[in-house]
């Protein structure tokens, strides 16, 4: 997988054109409510190349994608990636508009990506295994 960017000092991330225009509109609409989360949403998706939905590859993290993650605090998890009324956190479902989900999206498996959480602690992450779309 290629390299960070060197002008954000964050990886490439790829997005499939419907999961863009549908992940743009849910962060401009709770862009109040939710501003820092959607903020994090839009910087993702401002960065990405977009890419038809049948040409996203299966080792990038889509809507609906299970992964396996490991935090640099020795966490290792697998969720899917869903949109906040899927999310249900007991089922290992995350949705897109938390700060790890945000840092997902368009991740592929052996990158790592710096996120802030709600408190605003740095973590680090880094995708071990995409094991699947819902598509």
């Amino acid at each position: 997988m290629s390299q960070a960017d060197p002008i954000q000092g964050k990886p490439p991330v790829v997005v499939c054109k419907s999961d863009y225009g549908r992940l743009w509109t849910l962060a401009i609409s709770l862009h109040v409510r939710e501003g820092d989360v959607a903020d994090q949403l839009m910087t993702e998706l401002d960065r990405a190349r977009i890419v038809p939905d049948d040409q996203i590859g299966a080792e990038v993290i889509a809507m609906g994608t299970t992964v396996r993650f490991t935090m640099n605090t020795g966490e290792d998890r697998t969720v899917t990636l869903v949109y906040p009324n899927e999310a249900d956190i007991d089922r290992n479902r995350i949705s897109v508009l938390t700060p790890v989900g945000a840092a997902l999206i368009g991740l592929a498996s052996g990158q790592s990506i710096d996120w802030h959480t709600l408190d605003g602690t740095v973590r680090r992450l880094t995708v071990e295994t995409v094991i699947g779309h819902a598509r």
